[in-house]
């Protein structure tokens, strides 16, 4: 087993590696900028090291200092944890290449997958459905217009190093091709530096749902079922729940075996998460993260799986620990995202916690890094902490949220505790009958109500 870890990553993410890792013996050492001198994952940490100043490109997206801050402590592997440069395949064989060990897929599968296009394409050649599209070289504006038209709309036009709904379009006719092609590719070039993009069939009332898969050096590949994401704002997840709602025991078992002899056939090292539209029985693929995945906790809470565990001994070269026969699903699980952000504008609320309870009992987890008089610094995104609860079926997680959120407590900052309170009062949510444009039409009719 690897003996000293250096988690590149802070707060609440830096925290769940650490409880990991030191339960399994390991010395862990954390990175911090000024702005969190007093963080959490600093005090928890057998060792710190400062990297740099509190923007993140002057810290912790510098790869050099990071190296340097695990040598410098005598760390043997880097866990990048989710977001920075957990998706960076030029980091991860720096790493590599200065002795350390990766607690990640290789190098090569994170470019492989980082692109949608070339992504799809390796997806398709591994039996898995993908949506009809083009993933073609050719991005002349009349060639990109000429596929929309043969698909037919709508169509989406997507970013091919996009993410996070960056340089992502919605065409719903003809004579609004080009516009919407034109502001695609300028918002993919100033994301990514590169304007590049694919064209696919716009799907109408999908949902989205992904599936936690892990592979090893020996060949052997499992899945940890599906999580379903689809409640978004603007391309970002608000709630995940865990078994999809939608989904049958024969959807289940078919999108599984799918995803385990498509892993199987690209040689998957390493924990990573297959994303896919779902809409009447059909799924199509849209991507893979090459990571942990922010929740992953409701595939722990369901399956009794630590996977940053599993994530450590993969790459310390040991098996996986279990089988896909071994793994069970029990009850149902859901996860929101509580941020510093008013609840009805999402405008950030940054400021100074002045109260701070985490809700208990049966079932609920809460994961953050804020304490009382813990102040949110402006650079980074505004976390306050993931709440997870767990029931023996769907009805009774939902009540332990609804309990947990009014129990509570954050001072000092706008929360969005109130907008999940709203939302758990929704038939259709109650119901688990929505998709991923529900959440944008609800706000939409709140405002109007206004």
């Amino acid at each position: 087993m690897i003996g000293s870890l250096l988690i590149a990553n802070r707060g609440e993410i830096a925290c769940r590696v650490i409880r990991t890792a030191q339960r399994l013996g390991i010395r862990t050492v954390a990175v911090y900028s000024d702005a969190d001198a007093d963080a959490l994952h600093v005090r928890m940490a057998d060792e710190a090291v400062h990297i740099g100043p509190s923007p993140v490109r002057e810290s912790y997206l510098v790869g050099e200092a990071l190296i340097a801050a695990a040598r410098n402590a005598g760390a043997e592997a880097i866990h990048p944890g989710y977001g920075f440069l957990s998706e960076n395949a030029d980091f991860a064989q720096a790493v590599l290449d200065a002795g350390l060990v990766w607690v990640g897929p290789k190098p090569a599968s994170i470019r492989a997958m980082g692109l949608k296009d070339a992504a799809k394409k390796l997806m398709a050649d591994a039996g898995v459905p993908v949506t009809p599209g083009y993933l073609g070289d050719d991005q002349r504006p009349e060639r990109l217009k000429a596929e929309a038209d043969a698909i037919g709309y709508p169509v989406l036009i997507k970013a091919v190093a996009g993410g996070g709904g960056k340089g992502m379009k919605r065409v719903d006719a003809a004579a609004d091709f080009d516009a919407a092609l034109a502001s695609a590719k300028r918002e993919a070039a100033a994301a990514f530096g590169d304007d590049r993009v694919l064209i696919e069939k716009y799907v109408t009332r999908p949902r989205h749902i992904e599936v936690q898969v892990f592979g090893d050096q020996f060949g052997d590949v499992v899945h940890l079922f599906e999580r379903d994401c689809s409640l978004q704002r603007r391309h970002q997840k608000v709630l995940e729940e865990a078994p999809s709602p939608a989904l049958s025991a024969e959807g289940r078992k078919k999108i599984g075996e799918t995803v385990n002899k498509a892993i199987a056939a690209i040689g998957y090292l390493g924990v990573g998460t297959i994303e896919f539209l779902w809409e009447d029985g059909e799924f199509f693929f849209i991507e893979m993260n090459t990571r942990l995945q922010v929740e992953h906790p409701v595939t722990e809470m369901i399956t009794g799986v630590d996977l940053v565990r599993e994530q450590v001994r993969i790459a310390a070269g040991l098996p996986l620990s279990f089988t896909q026969e071994d793994i069970k699903f029990q009850g149902h699980a859901i996860e929101v995202r509580i941020n510093a952000e008013n609840s009805e504008t999402f405008t950030p609320s940054p400021g100074t916690i002045s109260d701070f309870h985490a809700p208990g009992g049966l079932g609920v987890r809460l994961d953050s890094a804020i304490y009382a008089g813990y102040s949110i610094p402006p650079y980074y995104d505004s976390l306050i902490g993931k709440l997870i609860v767990h029931g023996r079926d769907r009805e009774e997680a939902i009540a332990r949220l609804k309990r947990s959120l009014n129990e509570v407590v954050v001072g000092g900052v706008d929360t969005t505790i109130p907008l999940f309170q709203r939302l758990l009062a929704e038939p259709d949510i109650l119901s688990g009958d929505y998709d991923i444009h529900w959440l944008e039409k609800w706000a939409a009719r709140q405002k109007g109500d206004a």
